[in-house]
């Protein structure tokens, strides 16, 4: 008996012995094509909303084939031999499939249609739901202050972003989606309910709302979506959002990447501007499913792979770089590691890197993180309803995001790659910049008119 079978009869007893504890599995099964989904490139407005394709339109970028759905009948073969569908990618030709089978994997290969599979999940597959029971709404105790930013001040200030707002570019008319773990209670706290809300979805557990489980959406989108003077003013706070959880804060295995796929996929069939997302991942629960520093190229993540379209399809997607700087892995996470998409770091009051902030290059040798805001102590409203500090890359990077949705909205005609250009250009360390801040410190309102002035010699 050769290694390989010596390995594969241990892991068919191992699989057996796992189903005896009545887990699931999940499998993402790499397909060889998406098949005849009906669709065409010729009639984008059957399966893309029309601001999908007038942001396409706007930046000269074309509907093509990856925009088109899987066909059904696809999904039909994978539940035949025993699959349930989960979630899937048409931008990767992937579906994910859950299974009480272990040994599974074997059939899937076996269809015509399937190139390869890959395991990459094990649990319960419970279905969690809301079970709030209280719906009165949630007032902060905390004080007003006189200044209109209220406690979140600093964290605008040190990226010039109040001249920007006096210019009258707060967010208006622009479309944010927030990719997170939840938003606990955002639909009951008071301080948010001038939030210009799009839509929701919950991609972890289809049908369920976004407000219950974890806060960490509800402290990432307060940095950018309240308005309330005296208390806190985020950085869009006319902006329109739509929140989607990605995120299942259960466990940590592959499948939440497919997740997140499928959340950025549905974001821009949605037609937002530009996708704010502080999560990240390197290290999972099963040592073998791990990334090594070698895979943070922008092009092996799956996660990465799908920042990657969602930047050629015209979406400005800020990524947080990870809070790894203290840590054995010390780099930045997947999808951060991607070109073509603002990766923040964290910096504290004194504009010092914060030690958690996860550092660069990437492997392939690129300058990561692109840029920073300030991520220690930072102002952020929780599921309490109240005004906390926090501190993580996770709120450097809506802070930022915020001013960017701004500052799109003041230059419309850019294309999202020239704003992230732009916006490089106008940092502390343009000329000279490092493993910790990147290219620095943006000043967004000197990439206003940096940007003016340049029109205006056309």
């Amino acid at each position: 008996m050769n290694r390989s079978q010596i390995i594969l009869l241990l892991l068919c007893f191992l699989g057996s012995f796992q189903l005896l504890g009545g887990e699931s599995f999940c499998f993402r099964v790499y397909l060889k094509d998406k098949g005849n989904s009906g669709y065409s490139i010729d009639h984008p407005e059957e399966f893309l909303s029309q601001e999908a394709i007038e942001r396409r339109l706007r930046q000269e970028k074309g509907v093509d084939v990856s925009d088109l759905p899987i066909a059904e009948a696809y999904l039909d073969a994978l539940r035949e031999i025993g699959c349930e569908p989960v979630t899937q990618s048409k931008w990767l030709q992937t579906v994910v499939v859950a299974t009480s089978d272990s040994l599974l994997s074997e059939r899937l290969t076996d269809l015509s249609i399937v190139d390869s599979v890959k395991w990459i999940w094990k649990g319960e597959r419970e279905h969690l739901t809301d079970n709030r029971h209280d719906t009165s709404v949630i007032e902060p105790q905390t004080e007003p202050i006189k200044a209109y930013y209220g406690y979140a001040e600093a964290q605008i200030k040190m990226l010039n972003g109040i001249k920007l707002h006096q210019k009258g570019y707060t967010g208006e008319g622009m479309r944010v989606a927030v990719i997170d773990a939840g938003f606990k209670n955002v639909d009951r706290i008071s301080l948010f309910d001038s939030l210009r809300i799009l839509g929701t979805r919950n991609i972890v557990f289809p049908g369920e709302n976004v407000f219950f489980g974890d806060d960490h959406g509800t402290k990432v989108l307060s940095c950018m979506a309240i308005n309330q003077p005296g208390m806190m003013v985020g950085t869009a706070p006319l902006a329109s959002y739509l929140l989607i959880k990605s995120e299942d804060i259960r466990s940590e295995y592959p499948v939440e990447e497919d997740y997140w796929a499928a959340a950025v996929e549905y974001a821009d069939s949605a037609g937002v501007d530009v996708i704010t997302s502080s999560l990240g991942y390197f290290r999972f629960d099963t040592e073998g499913l791990n990334y090594t520093y070698e895979d943070l190229n922008g092009q092996t993540a799956v996660s990465s792979r799908i920042a990657s379209m969602a930047a050629e399809k015209g979406i400005l997607l800020f990524s947080s770089a990870g809070n790894e700087g203290n840590g054995s892995w010390e780099k930045i996470t997947v999808p951060s590691d991607v070109a073509d998409i603002l990766t923040v770091g964290s910096i504290t009051s004194d504009k010092k890197r914060s030690g958690f902030s996860s550092m660069g290059p990437t492997a392939d040798g690129r300058v990561k993180p692109d840029v920073v805001a300030l991520g220690s102590s930072s102002c952020v409203v929780d599921a309490t309803g109240d005004i906390r500090q926090a501190s993580g890359t996770s709120f450097a990077t809506p802070i930022l995001a915020g001013l960017g949705v701004c500052l799109w909205q003041a230059c419309p005609e850019l294309s999202n790659l020239e704003l992230i250009e732009l916006i490089r250009h106008v940092s502390s360390q343009y000329r000279r910049p490092d493993i910790e801040l990147g290219y620095g410190i943006p000043d967004m309102y000197k990439a206003y008119k940096l940007h003016r002035k340049n029109a205006s010699r056309h």
